[in-house]
Protein backbone atom coordinates (compact mmCIF):
# COMPACT_ATOMS: atom_id res chain seq x y z
CA UNK A 1 0.00 0.00 0.00
CA UNK A 2 0.79 3.61 -0.76
CA UNK A 3 2.42 5.47 2.09
CA UNK A 4 0.10 8.25 1.99
CA UNK A 5 1.98 10.76 4.07
CA UNK A 6 4.00 10.87 1.49
CA UNK A 7 1.56 12.54 -0.49
CA UNK A 8 1.36 16.41 -1.51
CA UNK A 9 -1.43 17.90 0.09
CA UNK A 10 -5.10 19.15 -1.86
CA UNK A 11 -3.98 21.67 -3.51
CA UNK A 12 -4.24 21.88 -7.64
CA UNK A 13 -1.61 23.29 -8.91
CA UNK A 14 0.46 20.17 -7.24
CA UNK A 15 -1.78 17.69 -9.51
CA UNK A 16 -2.45 19.82 -12.51
CA UNK A 17 0.09 18.16 -14.12
CA UNK A 18 -2.06 14.69 -14.10
CA UNK A 19 -4.28 16.40 -16.59
CA UNK A 20 -1.96 16.40 -19.47
CA UNK A 21 -1.13 13.12 -19.15
CA UNK A 22 -1.15 11.15 -22.76
CA UNK A 23 -2.59 8.15 -20.27
CA UNK A 24 -5.67 10.27 -19.87
CA UNK A 25 -6.91 9.16 -23.08
CA UNK A 26 -5.94 5.64 -22.97
CA UNK A 27 -7.79 2.64 -21.20
CA UNK A 28 -6.45 2.86 -17.77
CA UNK A 29 -6.21 -1.46 -17.55
CA UNK A 30 -3.18 -0.57 -19.79
CA UNK A 31 -1.46 1.05 -16.90
CA UNK A 32 -2.48 -1.57 -14.03
CA UNK A 33 -2.18 -5.61 -14.61
CA UNK A 34 -4.70 -8.09 -13.59
CA UNK A 35 -4.21 -10.34 -10.51
CA UNK A 36 -2.63 -12.78 -11.46
CA UNK A 37 -1.25 -11.68 -14.92
CA UNK A 38 2.39 -12.79 -15.68
CA UNK A 39 4.50 -13.80 -18.58
CA UNK A 40 4.23 -12.61 -22.21
CA UNK A 41 0.84 -11.03 -21.72
CA UNK A 42 2.08 -8.99 -18.82
CA UNK A 43 5.14 -8.35 -20.74
CA UNK A 44 3.21 -7.08 -23.96
CA UNK A 45 0.64 -4.49 -21.74
CA UNK A 46 3.64 -3.57 -19.82
CA UNK A 47 5.31 -2.05 -23.18
CA UNK A 48 2.16 -1.24 -24.09
CA UNK A 49 1.40 1.36 -21.26
CA UNK A 50 5.32 2.44 -22.11
CA UNK A 51 4.91 3.48 -25.36
CA UNK A 52 2.08 5.76 -24.00
CA UNK A 53 4.38 7.09 -21.48
CA UNK A 54 6.99 7.99 -23.80
CA UNK A 55 4.78 10.33 -25.94
CA UNK A 56 3.95 12.08 -22.15
CA UNK A 57 3.91 15.82 -22.03
CA UNK A 58 4.43 15.33 -18.35
CA UNK A 59 6.54 11.70 -18.66
CA UNK A 60 9.17 13.43 -15.64
CA UNK A 61 6.27 14.53 -13.29
CA UNK A 62 4.56 11.72 -13.15
CA UNK A 63 8.00 9.55 -12.56
CA UNK A 64 9.06 11.89 -9.98
CA UNK A 65 5.72 11.25 -8.25
CA UNK A 66 5.39 7.34 -8.59
CA UNK A 67 8.98 7.27 -7.19
CA UNK A 68 8.48 10.37 -4.41
CA UNK A 69 5.33 8.18 -3.03
CA UNK A 70 6.69 4.87 -3.83
CA UNK A 71 3.71 4.32 -5.80
CA UNK A 72 3.30 0.47 -5.52
CA UNK A 73 0.84 -0.77 -8.48
CA UNK A 74 0.95 0.25 -12.37
CA UNK A 75 3.47 1.69 -14.50
CA UNK A 76 3.92 5.43 -13.88
CA UNK A 77 6.24 7.70 -15.52
CA UNK A 78 7.49 4.85 -17.95
CA UNK A 79 8.37 2.91 -14.95
CA UNK A 80 6.71 -0.73 -14.24
CA UNK A 81 6.48 -1.79 -10.98
CA UNK A 82 9.29 -3.88 -10.96
CA UNK A 83 11.73 -0.82 -12.53
CA UNK A 84 10.55 1.10 -9.43
CA UNK A 85 11.45 -1.50 -7.26
CA UNK A 86 14.96 -1.82 -8.65
CA UNK A 87 15.40 1.89 -8.34
CA UNK A 88 14.58 1.51 -4.39
CA UNK A 89 17.02 -0.95 -4.27
CA UNK A 90 19.71 1.35 -5.45
CA UNK A 91 19.50 0.60 -9.05
CA UNK A 92 19.93 3.22 -11.46
CA UNK A 93 16.52 5.20 -12.82
CA UNK A 94 16.00 3.34 -16.40
CA UNK A 95 16.54 6.12 -19.07
CA UNK A 96 13.51 7.39 -20.66
CA UNK A 97 12.52 5.24 -24.22
CA UNK A 98 11.66 7.90 -26.91
CA UNK A 99 8.80 6.59 -29.41
CA UNK A 100 8.44 8.33 -32.78
CA UNK A 101 5.53 10.61 -33.02
CA UNK A 102 2.69 9.13 -35.37
CA UNK A 103 1.79 11.90 -38.25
Amino acid sequence: MADLSRLPGPIAAIWEWQLQGACRAADPDLFFHPEGERGPRKTRRDEAARAVCAGCPVLMQCRDHALGVREPYGVWGGLTEDDREAVYAGAAVPAVRLVPLAG
